[in-house]
């Protein structure tokens, strides 16, 4: 998951959306609040500044000439509320909201809420104050005061609730809408790898040979490449056909001169030279299969047909045995492979079969998953478990009665090998040698 390009993409368009939506949500609710608090701030200072005003000194003592005009003063827990604290300690001035309830220095809280200090209110919820020394008169005469001015704190609360409940909404909203938006640019810039992926796909399969050059200019040098790597692959697969061809010609006329000089030899040296001349066939036959495997055209091909020409053309060998073909293969089932080299590991293994069944041979393909397996089955002798590894390494034939030193299924599991397959032998239901030949279905 973490090796994909859209994840990647995808992560990181989330991060950065989550950390400036973050940043914008820091940003804004500061601002706000800074601007609320200042707005109440002025409101209290202007409280303060009108008491400040309407005061008098009489007989010595501190006077109220009138009030603020605001009726939250004059309720119980109105929400707003001042009170004027004489420097001698006597009885303080005070709102009518505040009930019974002063505001003292020592219930003033030493930690600031946006730049107010926080006190008890008479409804025993916090109070937000403001908080001014002054004084009034000179000489003899002057008289110390703290002018206090406070209002609800859950009402603060409530605005700055009000404030940022439709912010987070609207934050969120963007947050969505800017992650569609990534995810929908992550899909459409991804767009053209999806189609080279086609093209290369194609390519693979036989239906194409080049890259078309439309696209994207980010992803043309790319294309240009692949289409200079598959020409020259191509160009290296013709000059690997040419020298196995010109190798299995230079080789086939030593070896048949060699055939004939072998059969002037006495019997008992002629057998062994031919012998010895009939496995540099074999063992030349195989290395030329194994230069050519992989280098072949991909092609769709139909397992059933393949399977079909072989057992038509094995049937009439067959026929004086008596052997029983049974062929189960959906019409449907196909491999991505060249039908010569399906043909070659697939005949190689029937040809098997046909030497060593007593009267049955079964044929059946199969999907499992990912894979596509044939599985081939004679009623003959087979061969004893340990015997198999042999049979594929060194290329030697089933049977207990005749294990020889054919090379069929060793290229048969070449074959296979080469397409990204497996070959595997084990003991089969009827009694003889099971081959499975296990292809990926792409």
């Amino acid at each position: 998951m973490m090796g994909s390009l859209r994840f990647r993409l995808a992560a990181g368009a989330l991060v950065a959306i989550v950390v400036a939506l973050t940043i914008v949500w820091f940003v804004l609710s500061h601002l706000f609040t800074d601007y609320l608090a200042d707005q109440y701030s002025f409101e209290m200072t202007g409280v303060m500044d009108s008491l400040a005003a309407r005061l008098s000194v009489e007989d010595g003592r501190l006077s109220l000439n009138g009030e603020p005009a605001d009726t939250r003063f004059d309720l119980p827990a109105g929400g707003r509320y001042w009170q004027i604290s004489p420097g001698d300690g006597s009885t303080p001035l005070r709102s009518r909201s505040l009930w019974d309830e002063e505001i003292t220095a020592d219930s003033l809280s030493d930690d600031l809420y946006c730049g107010f200090r926080e006190a008890d209110g008479p409804d025993g919820r916090p109070l937000l104050v403001s908080e001014r020394k002054m004084s009034l008169g000179e000489g003899a005469a002057r008289r110390d005061f703290t002018v206090y001015a406070g209002f609800s704190k859950a009402e603060m609360d409530g605005v700055l609730e009000g404030y940022h409940r439709p912010l987070r909404l609207m934050l969120l909203a963007i947050g969505g809408v800017l992650s569609l938006a990534a995810f929908l640019q992550g899909w459409l810039g991804l767009r053209p790898l999806a189609r080279l992926r086609d093209s290369v796909a194609a390519i693979r399969a036989g239906r194409s040979a080049h890259i078309g050059l439309s696209g994207p200019t980010e992803v043309t040098p790319l294309v240009r490449e692949i289409n200079l790597l598959l020409t020259e692959r191509e160009t290296a697969v013709e000059r690997a056909r040419a020298r196995a061809s010109d190798l299995a010609h230079g080789l086939k006329t030593p070896l048949t001169v060699l055939s004939h000089l072998a059969e002037s030899l006495p019997a008992d040296k002629r057998d062994t030279a031919l012998q010895q001349i009939e496995l540099v066939r074999q063992r030349s036959d195989r290395q030329l299969q194994a230069a050519r495997m992989g280098v072949e055209q991909m092609a769709t091909t139909s397992l059933l047909g393949i399977s079909g020409k072989l057992v038509n053309v094995l049937s009439a060998v067959t026929a004086e045995k008596g052997i029983d073909w049974h062929v189960d293969i959906d019409p449907a089932l196909t491999v991505q492979a060249d039908p010569a080299d399906v043909a070659e590991a697939l005949g190689n293994v029937l040809d098997n079969a046909v030497r060593f069944a007593r009267s049955r041979i079964e044929l059946r393909g199969f999907r499992a998953g990912t894979d596509t397996t044939l599985a081939i089955s004679d009623d003959g002798p087979g061969a004893a478990p340990e015997q198999h590894d042999l049979m594929l390494k060194r290329g030697m034939t089933s049977g207990d009665e005749g294990l020889g030193s054919g090379l069929g299924l060793a290229i048969s599991a070449d074959i296979v090998e080469a397409y990204g397959g497996r070959l595997d032998l084990s003991r089969s239901e009827l009694g003889g040698l099971a081959v499975r030949l296990t292809l990926p279905a792409q």
